[in-house]
Parts: C-alpha cells; structure tokens; sequence
C-alpha cells in the first residue's frame, strides 16, 4: 500500500503526502500551491467559482476532460488524474488560451471573482469539443454563477469558440498530459492521512469490500457533491473514507441482454448519455440534475444510498422497475428499490453494506414521464418531483408506477393511485380520480421549498397533466382553475 498521491498538475507530475484525508483540492490549491485563480464563493458546489478540470482515464483507456468543484472534491480523489487550473490554460509565452481572450473580446467580465470559473467551464467544452453550440452553452455555463456581469456576454463568448481549431501549443500540451498520465496508472492501494484523518482509494474490488466489512464505520465517498459538504458546512470529523472512484469496473455500466447494471462510481453524466438514449424522460430530468460540475462528479449510487425524501433520480428508477444490490463482503443480494427507503435517514442496508449497483430493467417505456418542480430550472432542489410510468393494452392501463420525491420523508410511489389506474380507461377520467386519491398516499410535510397544501395541489396536477399528456385528450393549459375544477366535477 502506498502513503502518497500522484497526480498531475498543470502539467507537472505532482507527489503529495502527510495530508489529511478531508483537505479539498480547493484548499490545497490555495495555501499549498498559491494558486488562487479558483474561488470559494459557496463552498459547496453551487456558484462554480472553483471550478477546475479533472481528466483520467477510462476503463477503455478514454479521458474525458470534466469539470468540477474543487470546494468539495478530496485530495484522494485525485490519485491518478490530471488537472487544470485556470492558471495552466495560458500559452508557453503567456499568450491567453481562446477562452480567456473571448471573455475578453464579448466583455464577459466585471468584477472578476466568478470568471476563472466560467473560463474554466468553457475550457472544459473546448477540449471535449462539445457543450459549445448554441443549444448546449446554457447547459455548460449553468454551474456558475455570475452576480455582476450578466449572463449575454459570457454566452456570446463561448458561443464564438464553437468549431474554432486549437493552437498548436495546446493541442502538443494535451497530447504530454495524455502520456503523463499513462505513467501515473499504478496498481497499487493507495492511503493517505496525516495521522488523525485517512482516505483510502483501493484499486481492486475484492480489497474494497473486504476493507469495509472490516471497518463498516468508514464513510464510504463516491463524487462527495453531498459528503463534500459534511466537512465544508457541517465541520464533522470523518476519520476514514473510502473511496468508490478508483475501483476497477465501478464505473461501468454494464449493458446485459435484460437489464443496466449501474457500478457504484458511475457518474450522473455518464447515466444521463446512457439512460437518455433508450428513454428520453431521463435525459430531460437529469438536465435539471445539479449541474455539469455536479453530474460529472455525483454517481448514482451515491445519490441512492444517500436516500434523500427529495431526490430526483429515486423515483425515475422506481417508474423503470429498478431493483438494488447490496454488497456484504462476497455475497450480495438484491432488493427493489423502493424498499430500500424505509424512513426518512433510514434505509434498508445493514451498517457493513454498500451500494453495489442498481439494477434497470431494459423495458420499453412510450408512457414514461419526469416532472420537476422547483423555484429555478437550473441547478435547484425539488419542491415535488414526479416519475410516471403507465403499461396500456387494447384502451386499459394494465400496469401503472406513479413515484414521488419531496412529498413524504422518502421517495415514495402512490399506491392508491395506482391502484386507481390500473384496470381503468386509457382517458382523462381515470387520471383524474387518481389524481383525487393522493391524499390517501401522502401528508406532506410545509419546509422553505413549499407548504404541505402547495405540494398537495401540485402533485395532483402533476398526475392530471401525466394523464392529459400521454392521452392526448385535452390541451393543458397554462392558467385557469385547473385540476381543482376536474376534482369538483
């Protein structure tokens, strides 16, 4: 076992020990290496004032050049990878990189604190040579905020580099980063710590569940986009940490002939390019998912085992049919997943299991619909959020899956509603009478996001506008008395 990081940055092979195993890369970067260019705004992965670009490696040998928060992001989880502060994109004579030089040209800039962030962002696009175009720059921009300058500028400026060929310099720099990285593959575990604090990053499967059967009371940290900001906000003392990220075939997903086996290091992104191609709902729903800083380090089975009552991703794999496993040593065992959520903070996992995968079924789903509520459309947390899948044969629901986040102290499906559709009419009235049972299902509890009437009103017209949508028997409107007239009727 090895006592030391080696990673790469700005392009310069970096060896770091004696840590402690919760130091971010954002403090490091900043009392260490004097690299201040990258901002704490939020300290938790909202305003993308720190953003950075980690690249490593695939299991096929891909690098994908991802952005991410620095404030939340631990040391450990750099093992391996190459990253890229705003102070390593400039030119061998200190020439600005394309990306500096258009916020520059679109006056994308005022104040300054948040530009090394957007800069950064856009330089992330610029090397995967996509998230450029006019229909993909909202998305790309949408994990940073800007308080100063507005929004105009900024867009302007990364939309003018979409298709602009990169310099010379640039493109050999990349191509040294490729084969640094190539020799920083090592093959053994890997743990540092500083005495007090210690975070492991096995390479090998076996070696990571057995360290956990031992030593169940490690926290086990997978994109830290949640336990990130344990240590940043709630200051708690984590001893040891375990990490998923470096674990061979964790971060596949593994394409069988009846199912999606989602590994425990599978980022959100990754899912949402997967999921989205055999059903678009998903890849609808997981736009609105945090950001691109948040997806490219948040994983599925972290966001699962987390087991918020408002996650978004619970009931979307609940309306697909999804089951967990869950890991013990060698043996696992499989569950469905909304059996895993048993309380709010509790679910159904012993203290020494971990998330090993979830399991989605590879149905066909024409009816399958997402619907998120929140007071922002980027990179907000749900006020209610639906997931709804319907099976229909011959003008009668014969099967029916309606899930909820935000409306009970854990994801929840709507039995009643349910039961409701299923045997009724493929028509608006079934879907009205199931709207009108809800209450049956849920009592929604009043927090800042939306009183337990709002939730209420809004959960039954989330099931009105499935029904009316999916049917095609009525055109939704925007404004009017809505699903209470329906009920009333």
């Amino acid at each position: 076992m090895r006592n030391y990081l080696t990673f790469i940055l700005n392009g310069d092979i970096q060896t770091v020990t004696g840590i402690a195993g919760d130091m971010t890369l954002l403090t490091w970067l900043r009392r260490e290496r004097r690299l201040t260019g990258s901002k704490e705004g939020c300290a938790e992965g909202d305003c993308g004032a720190c953003t950075v670009v980690v690249a490593r490696p695939d299991s096929k040998g891909r690098i994908t050049w991802r952005p991410v928060n620095a404030c939340i992001l631990f040391m450990g989880m750099l093992e391996g990878s190459a990253v890229t502060t705003v102070e390593g994109i400039s030119g061998p004579d200190g020439e600005l990189h394309p990306c500096q030089q258009a916020i520059v040209d679109f006056h994308g800039s005022q104040c300054g604190f948040c530009t090394p962030g957007f800069v950064i962002s856009l330089y992330a696009a610029w090397c995967n040579r996509t998230g450029l175009a006019a229909n993909q720059i909202d998305d790309t921009l949408a994990g940073n905020l800007c308080r100063c300058t507005g929004y105009r500028p900024i867009v302007d400026a990364g939309l003018s580099l979409a298709g602009m060929h990169k310099p010379i310099w640039e493109t050999q720099r990349q191509k040294a980063e490729k084969t640094l990285l190539k020799t920083i593959q090592h093959t053994e575990m890997v743990e540092i710590s500083d005495g007090k604090k210690a975070f492991a990053a096995p390479l090998k499967q076996t070696d990571f569940s057995n360290i956990y059967a031992e030593n169940s009371s490690a926290t086990i940290v997978s994109g830290a986009t949640d336990i990130g900001l344990w240590v940043t906000k709630q200051h708690r003392q984590l001893s040891r940490m375990l990490w998923t990220g470096r674990v061979d075939g964790f971060d596949v997903i593994e394409d069988n002939k009846t199912d999606l086996v989602i590994r425990p290091a599978v980022t959100h992104q990754t899912a949402m390019d997967t999921l989205g191609k055999r059903w678009p709902a998903a890849k609808t729903l997981l736009r609105r998912f945090g950001s691109l800083q948040v997806r490219s380090s948040g994983t599925v089975c972290g966001n699962i085992a987390n087991g918020s009552p408002i996650g978004d991703m619970p009931p979307l794999l609940m309306a697909l049919g999804s089951t967990i496993e869950l890991q013990r040593g060698i043996k696992t065992r499989v569950i469905k997943l909304e059996d895993f959520f048993i309380s709010y903070g509790t679910q159904n996992r012993k203290s020494d299991e971990f998330v090993s995968a979830i399991i989605v079924p590879k149905i066909k789903a024409p009816y399958l619909r997402c619907y998120k509520l929140s007071k922002r459309f980027d990179q907000d947390i749900s006020a209610v959020m639906m997931a709804a899948n319907v099976t229909v044969k011959n003008g009668t629901i014969t099967d029916a899956v309606i899930a909820f986040g935000g409306m009970a102290g854990t994801p929840l499906r709507a039995k009643a509603a349910e039961a409701v559709l299923i045997g009724g009419s493929f028509n608006e009235s079934s879907f009205v009478a199931a709207a009108a049972t809800l209450g049956d299902d849920f009592a929604p509890l009043s927090d800042m996001r939306g009183s337990a009437d709002y939730r209420m009103q809004a959960a039954r017209n989330l099931v009105l506008k499935y029904g009316l949508e999916i049917t095609g028997q009525s055109h939704v409107e925007l404004a009017g008395s809505g699903v209470s007239a329906l009920l009333a009727d």
